[in-house]
């Protein structure tokens, strides 16, 4: 269930509990480990649930988050608007710019560049898919250019360019614009904080030490803090991160490994002053044995190495990620190591692992604070009572599941078609069998161009178009029924495409007007206010 579905459920579910609220329902939930995933946890759950449980919130000082995961997906707009949040003061707070896709270099082959955008491409047309058409007239020997110049997202990131889209123009590509950000995570972490203890969630500083498990079927208890504290709850929600200090030290709750798909195991974050233009974009740049992300913020860039220990070491990690920086390192560059995977169980018994605790897939697409959405939204759709009902948490897992093994196999498309022969890295990305999901998935699309999404998975056909496309995954053929319309119609069809995509990306300021505008407006209301 999408995000406002799972809002619009709790709330109907909320009311019902102001009135009929009873000893069998949670009282207390506990959440172990702070960052971006435990107060987006602690803020949605006092936000969304009408007939509020008490909400702890367990953190340290003394242990640090990751909190590198500074680019997101649209999804972050549903999100935002249930904490009641103006963008524009969001991004304020977190000194966050505007994102409108990502750019891919080095991917398909040494020297190549795709770009991967958030907006649709093209214009569906009488009998089947756009890309069907374009395709159909390309194996024609018609010149309609890239499928790129048909995505009003792609052109503008080419360009430097962005605007919000456009409600009142619903047939001009404009309204087709969709965007996300890049943001600072400890900052958005803070923001979410003290909207979150303002809305009644305490917080309570200390290191867990301990955890006591209920005598008979080894439900969580309570957990016991490094000065004694003890604290009791009747749902737990691990946010340890990487460590899932509860759903795996203690519940044993198991990790399913994707190394084998997904070889990078380590990353070097490091961020620099800003340099260059004001790129309304991630990029992701392929390296000889694994790729760097750069993401641009209003006081610094993001950059990191993602990359396989196998093929190269850490010293030579360091090296190539500062060979790419373009700005002065601001700090250190810090080592996480990580395994792709996910636990075989996000819930179990009374523990819901949520973020980096319920596994982890590397920042290639910017998925991670959507899928702590995505788990938050889920944990209120079947939100328990002190039953705890297998049916509901079995749901839960096979949703969980679901989500977390389409996601893998669109990032290791990424790996998988390439034509780089230049490293044993990347020839054993190419030459690696893959899941058999995503085997018939590209066989369907070199077979006749087509692309199937399932059960209101994350990436859309679009999606996965462009890094089809993007990886150089070429349809033998089109659809059969592509050519109904006539070549020539269809010619002037997507001639006018381009023409209009074009024409409006050279009116829109570049990414760099449109966010300077908008701080200083910004900035003009907060005085007179």
């Amino acid at each position: 269930m999408i995000l406002c579905e799972a809002i619009a459920a709790a709330e109907i579910r909320g009311h019902k509990m102001d009135s009929t609220r009873s000893a069998e329902e949670i009282g207390r939930i506990v959440i172990v480990g702070g960052g971006t995933a435990g107060w987006m946890t602690a803020t949605a759950l006092v936000r969304m649930l009408r007939r509020k449980p008490e909400v702890v919130l367990i953190e340290s000082d003394q242990i640090g988050t990751i909190g590198v995961g500074e680019a997101t997906i649209p999804s972050l707009h549903i999100f935002n608007s249930l904490l009641d949040c103006r963008e524009d003061e969001f991004m304020r707070r977190t000194k966050a710019t505007f994102k409108l896709g990502i750019e891919f270099r080095n991917w398909g082959a040494l020297g190549e560049c795709y770009y991967h955008g958030f907006s649709r491409v093209g214009r569906d047309q009488p009998f089947t898919r756009f890309h069907q058409h374009w395709l159909g007239m390309r194996q024609a020997g018609q010149d309609c250019g890239d499928i790129a110049e048909y995505s009003i997202n792609n052109m503008a990131m080419r360009a430097g360019k962005f605007a919000r889209a456009r409600t009142d123009v619903p047939n001009s590509p404009l309204s087709d614009i969709r965007h996300a950000f890049h943001f600072d995570a400890g900052l958005y972490a803070a923001f979410l904080r003290g909207i979150a203890e303002a809305n009644g969630v305490t917080r309570i500083e200390g290191r867990i030490v301990d955890t006591a498990l209920r005598g008979g079927d080894g439900f969580i208890e309570s957990v016991l803090l490094e000065g004694g504290q003890r604290v009791a709850g009747d749902l737990f929600i691990d946010c340890s991160g990487l460590a899932g200090l509860l759903i795996e030290k203690v519940l044993h709750a198991g990790f399913e490994d994707w190394s084998q798909w997904l070889p990078c195991d380590r990353a070097l974050a490091m961020p620099t002053a800003s340099a260059g233009p004001l790129t309304p974009f991630t990029r992701a740049s392929a390296h000889k044995a694994g790729w760097q992300w750069r993401i641009p913020l209003q006081h610094r860039v993001g950059n990191g190495h993602v990359f396989s220990s196998r093929f190269i070491s850490e010293d030579e990690a360091e090296a190539v990620l500062r060979a790419h920086v373009d700005g002065e390192a601001l700090a250190e560059a810090r080592l996480i190591k990580f395994c792709s995977g996910k636990r075989k169980k996000m819930w179990l018994k009374n523990c819901v692992a949520i973020g980096l605790s319920g596994g982890f897939l590397e920042p290639l697409e910017s998925t991670s604070i959507h899928m702590v959405q995505s788990a938050i939204a889920r944990l209120v759709e079947y939100f328990p009572d002190k039953a705890f009902a297998r049916a509901d948490i079995d749901t839960y897992n096979r949703q969980a599941d679901f989500e977390y093994e389409r996601i893998r196999d669109f990032l290791i498309l990424h790996y998988k078609q390439t034509g780089r022969t230049d490293s044993p890295f990347w020839d054993y990305c190419r030459e690696m069998s893959v899941p058999d999901s995503l085997r018939e998935r590209i066989a369907l699309f070199k077979s006749h161009g087509r692309l199937i999404r399932e059960n209101n998975e994350l990436f859309s056909e679009e999606n996965w178009l462009q890094v089809l496309m993007g990886q150089g995954v070429r349809p033998e053929r089109c659809h059969p029924l592509a050519g109904q319309r006539g070549a020539a119609e269809t010619a002037e069809v997507l001639d006018d495409m381009r023409r209009v995509v074009r024409a409006c990306v050279e009116a829109m300021p570049s990414h760099a007007q449109y966010l300077s505008a908008m701080l200083r407006q910004n900035a003009n209301q907060a005085e007179f206010a």
